[in-house]
């Protein structure tokens, strides 16, 4: 009898169907993170460095982070400033496009660089991703019209 009152009835069903809503709703808008990784040797080749740049600019074009990782073999090993000097080189020639978010750092055999697209490189990215459609009832295979192609003579 107290004013206002103690407890509140209410349906469980309907607020367990009604928290299933708002937790679907919040994962829709949420953005998942994908991180791309490109290996390097300390001893690459003029067009492989430029292949392998251009692949990292794509990547920040799309609006995902990069891995680069130097792996260092044998003697390599004893020259960590070959990487450095790599990494380097490659965060200046892509800086219009993305930043370095992890700096250069030996870790055992390979030493790991970490790039991220600047903000405005990103929201263009997302803005210009294509939904895609999904079609019922393809199954993947041959399309209806090879199937009828076949008739009986």
């Amino acid at each position: 009898m107290a004013r206002p009152p103690v407890c509140k009835l209410m349906d469980f069903g309907k607020f367990k169907y009604e928290s299933a809503l708002k937790a679907r709703e919040a994962r829709r808008n949420q953005q998942q993170t994908v991180i791309k990784e490109m290996k390097l040797r300390p001893k690459i080749d003029p067009h492989d460095y430029e292949t392998k740049k251009g692949h990292v600019v794509r990547f920040l074009k799309a609006g995902d982070k990069v891995k680069v990782t130097i792996m260092f073999r044998g003697r390599e090993q004893s020259r960590p400033e070959l990487g450095f000097r790599l990494l380097r080189r490659l965060s200046e020639e892509i800086s219009e496009l993305g930043f370095v978010e992890a700096s250069p750092k030996q870790d055992g055999r390979n030493m790991i660089m970490v790039l991220a697209p600047h903000r405005a490189t990103k929201a263009a990215a997302v803005a210009s991703k294509p939904v895609r459609e999904q079609r019922e009832g393809d199954g993947g295979g041959a399309p209806p019209a090879a199937a009828a192609d076949t008739t009986a003579e």
